[in-house]
């Protein structure tokens, strides 16, 4: 079966995400940001984005409102007002995102996740996403800020620096980098 991918585009352009995408034959670009919009880069906003896609022969999809990294509620949120991350992988919207993955992923197509972090282990996508998709055997690569091919066990090294968590409880696999001020509590 074809692996899924995912891809940040950070401050790449455009033509240079779509040669990325073309060159694994994306059929889907899948939209997991929360927000789809990009104020510093207008061609990733929703609006231009699914334009573009669609001039690139490619299905815009977006599922940022089951796989985004910042949920609305108050439950996925720590007491620092980051997002838990085992917590939002548990609720029933993520987990209907993550069956039409693994929908997806059967039928062999080929999909990309995309949302603004170019490296992919600071991301939801690999912390998140990546992680659910390892435990059903589902494989991810993840396109990393310099276009190169990184395993979802990669990604998570480059994020640990190699070190084992034998404990399962490194907030920085399980958390979001960034506090949203119990947004939603």
């Amino acid at each position: 079966m074809t692996a899924l991918y995912s891809i940040g585009y950070g401050n790449r352009t455009w033509q240079a995400t779509l040669a990325l995408l073309e060159k694994y034959s994306c059929q889907f670009l899948i939209d997991v940001r929360s927000s789809p919009f990009s104020k510093f880069n207008p061609d990733f906003s929703r609006e231009n984005l699914e334009l573009l896609c669609a001039g690139a022969g490619i299905r815009y999809v977006f599922m940022g409102d089951t796989l985004g990294g910042k949920p609305g509620g108050s439950e996925s949120f720590d007491d620092d007002g980051k997002v838990d991350y085992i917590k939002l992988a548990e609720t029933p919207a993520f987990q209907l995102g993550l069956a039409r993955l693994k929908t997806a992923h059967q039928k062999g197509l080929s999909c990309f996740l995309m949302c603004s972090e170019l490296r992919p282990e600071t991301c939801h996508r690999c912390k998140l996403i990546g992680a659910e998709l390892a435990e059903l055997g589902i494989e991810i690569i993840h396109i990393s800020e310099t276009g190169s091919e990184l395993t979802q066990d990669a990604a998570i090294k480059r994020l640990t620096g190699g070190q084992n968590d034998i404990f399962g409880t490194n907030p920085e696999l399980t958390r979001s980098r960034g506090s949203y001020g119990g947004r939603g509590r």
